[in-house]
């Protein structure tokens, strides 16, 4: 099951923290096709967000098709966007880079500024080949 990390610092609206963290949980093969989400209580309990905040989340996973909720009994992962599973020797390497960013003095806006720029330059340059 997914637990939701809310940071009340980022500016990212905690609704679309929820749809984010969801949808990694989907990538990473965390979550798939039939697995429950926590309910809303479960998420409000854990990190003290308005219920309706986790639902209008829910809502907006139910309208981009990736669960569904089921009346009485919770809200269901209807596909997976899982590609690359969680265990992939690619995020050991990745992991590895990121602890040596880390004991390099980068920050974490750094690594992710460094690894977006890196993420640009091979998708882009990959489109155009």
């Amino acid at each position: 099951m997914v637990e939701y990390r809310i940071d009340r610092r980022s500016g990212v609206a905690t609704y679309v923290q929820i749809v984010q963290q969801t949808k990694q949980a989907l990538r990473l093969g965390l979550l798939e096709q039939g697995d429950k989400l926590p309910t809303a209580r479960e998420v409000v309990e854990a990190t003290a967000i308005n219920p309706n905040t986790v639902l209008k989340a829910y809502r907006e996973l139910e309208r981009e098709g990736l669960v569904e909720a089921r009346r009485g009994l919770g809200t269901f992962v209807r596909k997976s966007l899982s590609s690359t599973p969680a265990d992939s020797p690619l995020r050991a390497e990745l992991d590895a880079w990121a602890s040596r960013a880390r004991k390099t003095g980068l920050q974490r806006e750094d690594v992710a500024a460094l690894f977006t720029a890196v993420l640009d330059e091979q998708f882009t340059k990959g489109d155009q080949e």
